[in-house]
């Protein structure tokens, strides 16, 4: 797909992606019809100050087969969703590049952690397992940045599924 002329992400979309949500992200090789998808938990998402491009935070350890998956195919899915409201985003990207991640990216780790903790405690989970959860060593983590190319509504209901924006 093309990269779209305006961005595909909104400025109240960015706020979203970058809140208390549960974040999941999916791969699979370069022969996608042939191979099991890779999933993980991401511990965070920065959205580009144009909005063009995403990086999602994974540990090393635990992304281990989504790593490889992107760095053959160059694909990633990732999976917003916020707990009190099931408000659901899908974003499908292209051009996923692997890095480390950077004191800023670290600090946004431990900003997700208390934004989700603030999202989930009202629902009555506990603040140490969440905690627990979302935690990682700083050495472990890794920076997956990626162009969206697609936006889709997974929100449960009858707009399920619904393509919101993709590239032309």
């Amino acid at each position: 797909m093309a990269i779209a002329p305006d961005p595909l992400i909104d400025e109240t979309q960015a706020a979203f992606l970058q809140g208390g949500v549960s974040i999941s992200a999916a791969s699979s090789g370069a022969q996608a019809a042939s191979s099991f998808p890779s999933l993980c938990r991401v511990f965070a998402c920065e959205v580009a100050p144009d909005r063009r491009r995403l990086t999602v935070l994974v540990s090393r350890a635990q992304a281990a087969p989504l790593l490889r998956d992107v760095g053959e195919s160059g694909r990633l899915a990732v999976v917003f969703s916020q707990p009190s409201t099931h408000r659901t985003l899908q974003i499908k990207g292209e051009e996923a590049q692997i890095g480390p991640a950077s004191a800023q990216q670290l600090e946004a780790v431990r900003q997700h952690c208390d934004a989700f903790v603030a999202e989930v405690v009202p629902l009555g989970f506990a603040d140490a397992p969440v905690r627990l959860l979302l935690t990682c060593d700083d050495g472990e983590m890794v920076a997956i940045r990626y162009t969206p190319v697609a936006v889709f509504d997974q929100s449960p209901g009858p707009r399920a599924g619904n393509m919101l924006k993709a590239a032309s």
